[in-house]
């Protein structure tokens, strides 16, 4: 049992992506993915928000939402398509994909530190 979870966690760090958040329209709201996203640049330093086809509009706001705070830097942005399909058996149907990475800012900790003591203040 040990044995097999360090081959599974070996694995994700040679994928070099445990700071990537998968982002759906369906699964969770909106401000999960924002809070996900300032744990993961609180942790990693940076984060990239990763999404296909109708959610590429709520990765964007995500995006959006941590720059206008002040939070997050923009660093790199990839688009591409992919090559998926639909149902089993179904025809290829090409989706489009976004990726943005987003590093933490030079008011980050200052910002993060602030919010957690108002958080505390109004307890």
């Amino acid at each position: 049992m040990v044995g097999t979870t360090e081959a599974v966690d070996s694995s994700a760090s040679n994928n070099n992506k445990k700071n990537r958040i998968q982002v759906s329209n369906t699964q969770k709201p909106l401000f999960f993915y924002v809070n996900l996203a300032k744990r993961y640049m609180q942790q990693y330093n940076e984060v990239e928000l990763s999404a296909l086809g109708m959610a590429i509009a709520t990765v964007v706001t995500i995006a959006e939402i941590l720059k206008n705070n002040g939070l997050a830097i923009e660093k790199k942005i990839m688009t591409s398509t992919i090559d998926m399909r639909e149902e089993s058996g179904g025809r290829p149907v090409q989706k489009a994909k976004i990726e943005i990475l987003l590093g933490k800012s030079d008011k980050f900790d200052e910002l993060m530190a602030a919010a957690a003591e108002e958080a505390l203040d109004n307890e």
